[in-house]
């Protein structure tokens, strides 16, 4: 842990020293820069508050490589040169932190140079150097070896999940390659030793199949550029929870986006409403719920920068305006957990409405529903439902009760800085789908080019763009865009090719202001025929389905043109969740989430004259929240 092999004083940076001064050295003498215990039976972790040694030359000899990792018992050729030639057998003196030869303590160097870490070793580092025999005092070089101790591997809670441990002699970064063999198919991200002069590293290695045996190996990156591979070990995974069986299927000649896929099961409540597979459908990792009631759903879950899930969960936001009992124990909390399945932060909605309550604010507020959003500062944008009671609304008398949305940004510390209410900027009087469950948003996504957030409302047909600013933004209602809102409709029929009663809209280009696309799951519930005839599903109405529709957006014309449509043949119709996603290699997936049968996913290749179905995923007799691609369990990892 930092430092060298055998205890170090002061700094422990050895070069070979004049020849007298050697030998006291050897004699043990303090002040010397090593001190090599005789009689340890294996080397001494150095101090980790020392600075590792670093290499040295004088004169005329060059070695190589100037630094260099390996395991215990491990062994490494060192070569060098005299005035870029090679020397003459025998004409250089090895040493291993000024021992010449070494020993079995500190590790042992041939004539050739040829070095052996001692077998028992802890992590630390030793000097190995090279002198020419005629004249040690003037032409030498030394290197620093970095005898890397094995890695530990330790089971979590989650069995799918091993913590591994490794400690590093001086600075640098851990990642965990594993795989069924030793091609290691799969890595971690990495991560950094202990500033400032290394130490112990752990990390979780997660994304291993149920009671499966996996190869594990460090992959260990200094500060001073060497790189090291320890010896494999290996880990027989647990066995995972009933999860929803995902039956996947590809097309031939086709390829899918490499990475897995995050499922969010809400129908029916398994014990493991989240789960990950790979590409191939093989459950990969899960989470399941010890607390909260049958009522809790996580809706919806995504992965962070620093590597943990974020999850909303709670009850369906619409339960109480329709009389409903919650059951004793339901919780209605965000939650961010580790790949372990351990909670790190979480936040309650009581204690949301207090801090509201706090800073002046008078609101009657719900649940968290249906999504949060996680902002480039690490602030969390909350959703959740807000009711206001209203006196003889058109076509009503007496009191109504109406559920809408509320926005509320939080800062690390859980503290509301910028709050936006429906009430205060949309019209009560509209409200074509299932009021008074009013506005029903579902979804909530960051415009980074313009810092604005864009709200996908399910009960007004809507997905507006709201005036955010970073949390400067006055919360004024910039467009709407659907049925009835601020665009005119370019290449479809107005209103049927609107979408309706959405989910899960995504920016299907890499600007996300101006002239801009955006895809959407249009579920389809509420839809108007082409010819102004009945709603979707009403007597004498038009027929229900679901597509995908991606829009051009243009901000300056307030115009949007539908580019494509693409719905399942034969048309199938998904009343509720799902969402589309815009995938790395241009195609898109669809999640069809609530159709008879279950799930539907597919990632296709969309364009104007054309579908092509890649690949395919059906949950049957499941239904889930969100299915989200995903390149890894890590960010900035490709699978």
């Amino acid at each position: 842990m930092g430092g060298s092999l055998g205890h170090g004083h002061g700094h422990n940076r050895f070069t070979v020293l004049p020849l007298f001064i050697l030998f006291i050295c050897l004699m043990g003498a303090a002040g010397c820069g090593i001190h090599y215990n005789e009689g340890s039976a294996a080397p001494q972790p150095s101090n980790p508050t020392q600075a590792p040694p670093t290499t040295a030359q004088h004169g005329s000899v060059e070695i190589s490589p100037q630094y260099a990792a390996l395991a215990p018992g491990q062994s490494l050729a060192f070569s060098a040169t005299v005035q870029g030639q090679e020397p003459a057998k025998g004409a250089l003196q090895w040493q291993v932190n000024g021992i010449p030869g070494g020993n079995a303590h500190v590790g042992v160097v041939d004539a050739s140079g040829r070095f052996t870490a001692p077998a028992h070793a802890a992590s630390g580092n030793v000097t190995v150097t090279a002198a020419l025999g005629s004249s040690p005092q003037a032409d030498y070089a030394t290197a620093v070896a970095s005898v890397i101790g094995p890695g530990t591997i330790t089971p979590t809670a989650n069995p799918q999940v091993v913590t591994y441990t490794v400690s590093l002699p001086e600075p640098g970064t851990v990642s965990v390659d594993f795989g069924l063999d030793t091609n290691y198919a799969q890595t971690t991200w990495s991560q950094p030793a202990p500033p400032p002069y290394g130490g112990q590293v752990s990390l979780y290695v997660a994304g291993m199949r149920s009671s499966t045996l996996y190869h594990l190996r460090a992959h260990v990156v200094l500060a001073d550029g060497a790189d090291f591979q320890s010896p494999d070990q290996t880990f027989l995974s647990g066995v995972a929870p009933k999860t929803a069986s995902a039956q996947v299927s590809a097309t031939p000649g086709q390829s899918p986006q490499p990475g897995i896929e995050l499922f969010d099961t809400v129908i029916p409540q398994e014990k493991a409403q989240l789960y990950a597979t790979d590409i191939q459908g093989n459950v990969i990792w899960t989470y399941g719920l010890s607390d909260g009631s049958a009522m809790d759903a996580i809706q919806p879950a995504q992965l962070l920068p620093n590597g943990d899930f974020l999850l909303l969960i709670s009850y369906l936001s619409s339960l109480p305006i329709n009389g409903t009992t919650l059951l004793p124990n339901t919780i209605d909390v965000i939650r961010e957990i580790d790949l372990a399945g351990k909670t790190i932060r979480e936040v309650t909605e009581s204690q949301v409405a207090a801090a509201l309550e706090a800073k002046g604010y008078n609101l009657q507020l719900g649940s968290f529903h249906h999504d949060v959003l996680v902002l480039p500062n690490g602030h969390w944008i909350v959703l959740l439902s807000d009711y206001r009671t209203y006196q003889n609304l058109p076509g009503s008398s007496g009191a109504t009760k109406v559920l809408g949305d509320v926005l509320v940004d939080l800062d690390q510390n859980n503290q509301p800085v910028w709050v936006w209410d429906a009430f205060d900027h949309l019209d009560i009087n509209r409200h074509p789908y299932l009021f008074p469950d009013w506005t029903h948003s579902n979804s909530l996504f960051y415009s980074a080019d313009d810092h604005d957030l864009l709200l996908s409302m399910r009960h007004q047909n809507w997905v507006i763009k709201i005036d955010y600013e970073d949390g400067q933004g006055s919360g004024r209602v910039l467009w709407r865009l659907g049925e009835g809102g601020d665009f005119k409709l370019i290449g479809g029929s107005d209103p049927a090719d609107w979408f309706y009663a959405q989910h899960g809209p995504d920016f299907f280009s890499p600007n996300t202001s101006g002239v801009f696309r955006l895809g959407v799951m249009d579920n389809g519930d509420d839809r108007p025929a082409a010819s102004g005839g009945g709603l979707c599903g009403a007597i004498n109405g038009t027929a229900c389905y679901s597509s995908v529709p991606v829009y051009q957006i243009d901000e300056s014309a307030m115009t949007a043109t539908l580019l494509y449509r693409y719905s399942l043949s034969p048309k199938l119709y998904s009343f509720f969740g799902g969402d589309v996603q815009s995938l790395a290699n241009g195609d898109a997936l669809a999640a069809f989430s609530a159709s008879a049968g279950g799930t539907v996913v597919q990632e296709l290749k969309l364009s104007p004259s054309s579908q092509q179905l890649v690949w395919q995923a059906v949950t049957p007799g499941a239904t889930q929240y969100r299915v989200t691609h995903l390149p890894s369990l890590y960010p900035g990892v490709q699978w």
